[in-house]
């Protein structure tokens, strides 16, 4: 790994030494509050934790609290440290004092002002006033005119000037392209930095304020420690801020690097062989995560994904593509209050991001595999539903219809663990429950229903996820129809003879010619009588039927056939049939 750093620590720290001369102190200024009270409240917090507190009334009618003085490259490297150990705002940066004006911090030290600028041949006089013990108040030497500020830039290489182009970016003020010419745009983000700073907005930056300008953003490159990692392993290039997190281990397809601090952002590597279908399935997978929320924005292309996650614990951001056979990618975890660390941290790692090789981890890894899922989810926390039951698809865009009870108090529906679904419609007498996928889906097979008299003893089959999320497909269970009414007389009630478990509920029952005859109902929970086991009900067709006309779908009707191959009624069933989770 090389060190990328060190080269502009030694720019930034001969800018300092260029204007050392006229200006001996540097302050880190940590707030600005709107109020003398709040300042002075909050200054007092700091001087709890540091000795060298001050508190200036600033230009821009603010109240700044900073810590200081300090020779100017004592100063970034105090700033870099403090903001790694978590010991003062991320957003701290360095400050010359020239927009500090009277002293209100310590509270009953003599007010002090800063002296006016002047040229640096000449030297304040002697006076016999009496030599106070409070930190002294700014010394500032004569600043650039703009016309001087002008001339000065002229002299600076094509680099130096993308330097600073690429402070500005950092820092937020510039969106446009690193090209080291000075056009409006540049000379707006300069200014509109001028004015954050409390200065006056000339869009020309004198010596000094290209000094600090460059010194912050060198400082904040210190903390963050970024470095251009060659992951051969894996075959990724990518800018990391090893600062902040450190390699802990391989998992393939993951490489893993941990917070340094506690409660720190976390960066994953992706490298695993695949086209686009495992691709698609790591999308899948991905979302089933604790470390990637549910909400948030995801886009899937053909070679290519990203995901987003946000919650008020957690947000992520996940990016994979494939590409000759192999998928190659990164997945960023942070806290809400690392925002703003994390949108830098992210655009560095997404500008440096290149797949180099043609290796992959785990080469003998086959996408989507019983095994292969196991790999892909070792040493992550899967999102786990309250509870995931079974549906079956009743049109050609997706509707699912599926068991009422299953539904009650989820916060929020999926299908298949990836697709949102809206509840639609549900009847607790008939037990029935529509949902309504948000996006549009195209279901490998939809239910063809049996309307016609029904045989008693005919065989019968039930799809179902009989052991709810456990199994990545449905599991069919055999049984014989009874009777095609309730234990009372009840209508529109099939019952059956068949041994299903509580994830079956809400499935298709099937005939042997692949006909739906009606969906499996939960098991009654009566606690005075106990059915024996095998004893199941399921609400009929032409039930199923009316209901859905209601909403207004129209059911398709099974055509008459033969028996079907119990592969092709398996092939058939599991088509149809969902797995309907509930989450909080």
């Amino acid at each position: 790994m090389m060190r990328l750093t060190f080269g502009l620590w030694m720019m930034a720290a001969l800018l300092w030494a260029q204007v050392a001369a006229a200006q001996q102190q540097a302050w880190i200024q940590v707030e600005a509050q709107p109020s003398l009270a709040e300042a002075e409240n909050r200054a007092r917090a700091y001087a709890a934790a540091f000795p060298d507190v001050v508190g200036y009334r600033l230009g821009s009618r603010w109240y700044g609290i900073a810590l200081g003085p300090y020779a100017p490259d004592d100063a970034a490297q105090r700033l870099a440290d403090l903001r790694r150990e978590n010991l003062i705002p991320a957003d701290s940066y360095l400050s010359d004092g020239t927009n500090f004006r009277e002293r209100f911090f310590p509270v009953g030290a003599p007010a002090q002002t800063p002296a006016p600028l002047q040229p640096l041949a000449e030297t304040r006089p002697v006076t016999d006033a009496p030599v106070v013990s409070a930190p002294p108040a700014p010394v500032i030497a004569m600043d650039e005119t703009p016309a001087q500020a002008r001339r000065s830039e002229a002299n600076l290489t094509r680099d130096e000037r993308e330097d600073l182009q690429r402070a500005l970016q950092w820092q937020g003020f510039y969106t446009s392209a690193i090209d080291g010419a000075f056009g409006p745009g540049t000379r707006a983000s300069m200014a509109d930095w001028q004015t954050a700073m409390g200065l006056e907005p000339t869009g020309i930056l004198t010596a000094r304020q290209r000094a600090m300008l460059v010194a912050n953003w060198q400082a904040d490159l210190a903390e963050y420690g970024f470095e251009t990692v060659m992951e051969a392993a894996s075959g990724i290039e990518i800018a990391l801020p090893l600062g902040l997190v450190q390699f802990d281990h391989y998992e393939p397809p993951f490489v893993h690097y941990t917070p340094r601090t506690p409660g720190g952002m976390r960066v994953i590597l992706i490298s695993q062989p695949g086209d686009r279908a495992a691709l698609y399935g790591l999308y899948d997978i991905l979302q089933t995560l604790t470390i990637i929320p549910t909400d948030g924005a995801r886009s899937r292309g053909e070679r290519s994904f990203e995901i987003n996650g946000v919650s008020s614990t957690t947000q992520s951001n996940a990016f994979a593509e494939t590409r000759a056979g192999l998928i190659k990618g990164y997945l960023l975890v942070w806290s809400p209050d690392q925002a703003d660390q994390a949108a830098r941290v992210l655009d560095r790692m997404k500008a440096s991001f290149r797949p180099i090789g043609n290796r992959a981890l785990d080469p003998g890894m086959v996408p989507m595999t019983d095994a292969a899922r196991r790999g892909l989810l070792a040493g992550l926390e899967l999102r786990r539903p309250l509870r995931s039951g079974s549906g079956f698809y009743v049109d050609p865009v997706g509707h699912v219809l599926t068991s009422a009870e299953a539904l009650a108090g989820c916060g929020r529906i999926t299908l298949d663990t990836v697709t949102d679904a809206t509840l639609t419609f549900s009847d607790a007498e008939s037990g029935l429950a529509l949902l309504t996928p948000k996006t549009p889906l195209a279901p490998p097979a939809v239910a063809g229903f049996q309307i016609a008299p029904d045989r008693i003893g005919a065989e019968v089959a039930v799809a179902g996820y009989s052991y709810e999320d456990t199994l990545p497909a449905p599991v069919m269970t055999f049984g014989v129809l009874e009777d095609t009414q309730g234990l009372n007389g009840e209508a529109g009630i099939k019952r059956l003879a068949i041994g299903t478990l509580p994830g079956d509920a809400g499935g298709p029952v099937l005939d042997g010619t692949g006909a739906v005859l009606g969906m499996l109902r939960p098991r009654a929970s009566d606690g005075a009588r106990l059915l024996p086991d095998g004893v199941e009900f399921a609400t009929d067709a032409a039930t199923i039927a009316q209901t859905l006309a209601a909403q207004g779908i129209t059911v398709t009707q099974a055509p008459a056939s033969g028996g079907l191959a119990p592969e092709d009624l398996t092939r058939k069933a599991m088509g149809m049939t969902v797995l309907v989770s509930c989450w909080d």
